[in-house]
């Protein structure tokens, strides 16, 4: 097997089979057999199994970080920049949705500290990219209240989007829309609009 793209083989063959049974079932020694390798190959590249996790949502962060913005796009407000960037990054994910919830749940269990560590570190770093993507240009004690809000906004329309079965999740796109603009309408009011 050519190791040029095998990181990318690996990554891909670990999804189709976690779905086809669930995240908690797949084992890394069947892929290793699956893509007949073995599980050196697959420790270079994911030294565990939460890292192809990460290679997931790298895919998402990925999408976002590859809009080419235009000046229809720069002319928005910022709600409809981080509208747009965020709904990208949910879109990216939406082919293994269940899975990427199961992958949560992985995340979130009693004995996985470490990866709660990550996580956390994780949508810090995710919403760093949002604000990158959406030419967000604030600093100071806006930013941090601005990037808490976000941190906020992103995170409970998350857990809506993984519930979301609506045509082409039109109501995860018009929670998100309605929580950006009650954040909007907030920082207005206290006069950091």
């Amino acid at each position: 097997m050519a190791e040029s793209n095998l990181n990318e083989q690996i990554l891909s063959a670990a999804l189709s089979m976690a779905e086809a049974s669930s995240w908690e079932q797949l084992h890394l020694h069947e892929v290793a057999e699956k893509l007949d390798i073995n599980l050196d190959q697959i420790r270079q590249y994911y030294p565990q199994k939460d890292d192809i996790v990460e290679a997931w949502f790298d895919v998402a962060d990925r999408a976002v970080l590859s809009i080419k913005p235009d000046q229809a796009f720069l002319e928005q407000s910022v709600r409809e920049r981080l509208h747009h960037v965020i709904m990208i990054w949910f879109e990216a994910l939406a082919t293994h949705k269940r899975l990427t919830g199961e992958m949560l749940i992985y995340k979130l269990e009693l004995g996985h500290i470490h990866l709660q560590v990550l996580g956390i570190m994780r949508v810090s770093r995710t919403v760093q990219w949002f604000r990158e993507a959406a030419q967000v240009n604030t600093s100071g004690l806006r930013r941090i209240l601005e990037e808490t809000g976000t941190t906020t906004i992103y995170l409970a329309t998350f857990t809506y989007w993984l519930r979301d079965d609506s045509t082409n999740f039109y109501k995860t796109r018009n929670l998100l829309k309605q929580a950006l603009s009650n954040a909007e309408s907030c920082a207005g009011k206290i006069g950091y609009r």
